[in-house]
């Protein structure tokens, strides 16, 4: 209240006329630059957020294209490694029937290799038996045919039987 008894009337409508002189020169002079400039700044500001949501969008869609692109190339990758894999089981699968074909042969001419030793051993033992049979004939034809005599050249050639097998 002290404050308004400090003021005079005079100064009260000196200070209420300056205030709407300056009020009426700001309106009439800066006022309508003043708009324009924040209307331009307005203006300006509206563009650059129109740019930005537009940026947002192409980012979008690069981002959406990148991946697509990324999930064909993992699938063409998947598509790769599924491929890679077939081909090992097929050159498992050949190289098993290889090692099978391969032993089937060796066994064949291991049977083969048998048969081979088993008939020259069996020619030899024919041989032998031949050459103790003719011994024996020649023991035979030699000594007299008694029953002790025919009991020695049997057991003679039971022996050389045995020596030979």
């Amino acid at each position: 209240m002290e404050l308004l008894k400090m003021l005079s009337a005079n100064e009260i409508f000196a200070q209420v006329l300056s205030f709407f002189l300056l009020l009426f020169l700001l309106k009439h002079f800066a006022w309508k630059r003043i708009l324009g400039i924040l209307d331009q700044r307005r203006e300006k500001i509206s563009v650059e957020l129109g740019q930005i949501e537009d940026t947002k969008l192409e980012i979008a869609k690069l981002r959406a294209d990148y991946e697509s692109k990324i999930s064909a190339i993992s699938a063409q990758a998947q598509a790769e490694i599924n491929k890679a894999i077939e081909q090992g089981r097929e050159i498992n699968a050949q190289m098993r029937k290889k090692a099978y074909e391969e032993a089937q042969d060796i066994i064949t001419d291991a049977r083969n290799q048998v048969k081979y030793e088993v008939t020259k051993v069996q020619e030899q033992l024919k041989d032998k038996i031949v050459d103790i049979a003719l011994g024996v004939a020649k023991s035979v034809i030699q000594e007299r045919l008694t029953e002790a005599g025919d009991r020695k050249i049997v057991e003679n050639f039971i022996k050389e039987i045995e020596k030979a097998g």
